[in-house]
């Protein structure tokens, strides 16, 4: 089970990392590349790859973005609260699986408390 928590790391950080403006740059130098050594099998199938790739990186930085807004007004929101709590602002560091852990676990603690009312 502890192999799988680098390979989730490993995804993670490929995601945030193709958001990157450098993302861009590895497909214009893979483009001059091809263009220039294979120029022959640049055919509308190798168009439309470079096509699907420039859309995909588009779409990650723009969803990386949205992101990274919503996380930032999220937390002004935690910090302008005074009975919330400092550790939620962290939350986004850590993996998927243990924000979606943390969020079914305070929603049992919300509950919890509810019925206990």
């Amino acid at each position: 089970m502890m192999a799988v928590h680098p390979v989730r790391e490993i995804l993670t950080t490929t995601g945030t990392l193709t958001a990157k403006p450098w993302a861009f740059l590895i497909l214009i130098g893979y483009t001059v590349a091809w263009i220039v050594f294979e120029h022959e099998t640049l055919d509308w199938h190798g168009v439309a790859t470079l096509v699907t790739w420039a859309m995909t990186l588009l779409i990650q930085r723009a969803e990386h973005r949205d992101t990274q807004a919503l996380q930032a007004k999220l937390d002004e929101l935690i910090r302008a609260t005074g009975n919330a709590r400092n550790d939620v602002t962290q939350i986004d560091k850590k993996e998927p699986e243990e924000i979606e852990r943390k969020r079914s676990l305070d929603g049992r603690n919300d509950e919890h408390e509810r019925s206990a009312s």
